[in-house]
């Protein structure tokens, strides 16, 4: 028997996006220890409806507005996404940009995000950056770890207030990385960039969120 068109409708798989740097295109990990990927293998082993293989736009190094050429230059749905999620930031923090000209900055990317969901705030998920001063490769280069946490903090607190003034959902994942991103079973072998237990243990927080959303 065929499926009626709303068994058809109930059926297409949904669809994500993810947006980011290093930490969302997992450099120095296998393609299937990303984040992003470990999200839709762990919703797809009991979910009706299974998400297709993520779209990531993400490259190590960019900044806000390096992501923005990125998008520009890659090719994305015309119909829009189910789900958007976006990790950004930590480059601009790197290069000593201010807090002020990032807000601008990130602000512009998650009305894009937002853009991106449909214009669905609810089905879009912002994480916050990851402390990469307590890092062996931070220590080794002699970085001042509480100047770089203090500024991680201004990073994370902008973006926060930001997420809440357009109701986007915000996971903090820099508490628990300062924990673990040091381990050495917390980090690859550039002894910077998280391994895929840290990616498991973000991907755990942002499932939750997900389950939330009614798709």
């Amino acid at each position: 028997m065929s499926l009626s068109p709303f068994s058809q409708a109930q059926q297409k798989p949904l669809s994500y996006l993810a947006l980011g740097d290093s930490y969302t295109i997992g450099e120095g990990v296998d393609v299937p220890d990303r984040y992003p990927m470990q999200l839709v293998q762990e919703w797809n082993k009991a979910a009706k409806i299974q998400f297709a293989s993520p779209l990531i736009i993400a490259k190590t190094g960019w900044t806000v507005d390096e992501l923005e050429a990125g998008i520009q230059a890659s090719s994305t749905a015309t119909e829009g996404y189910d789900l958007v999620t976006l990790l950004i930031g930590v480059n601009n923090q790197y290069r000593g940009r201010s807090v002020e000209s990032f807000a601008v900055d990130f602000e512009k990317m998650l009305q894009r995000a937002i853009s991106f969901a449909r214009g669905k705030q609810e089905r879009v998920v912002v994480l916050s950056i990851p402390d990469w001063g307590v890092t062996p490769f931070a220590v080794s280069k002699g970085v001042d770890p509480n100047q770089v946490a203090n500024q991680i903090d201004d990073y994370n607190q902008t973006k926060k207030a930001i997420c809440a003034k357009n109701g986007v959902k915000f996971i903090d994942i820099t508490t628990e990385y300062r924990l673990a991103g040091a381990l050495p079973e917390g980090v690859v072998a550039d002894e910077l960039h998280p391994s895929s237990l840290i990616y498991k243990k973000w991907m755990e927080k942002l499932l939750l969120e997900v389950q939330k959303m009614n798709f």
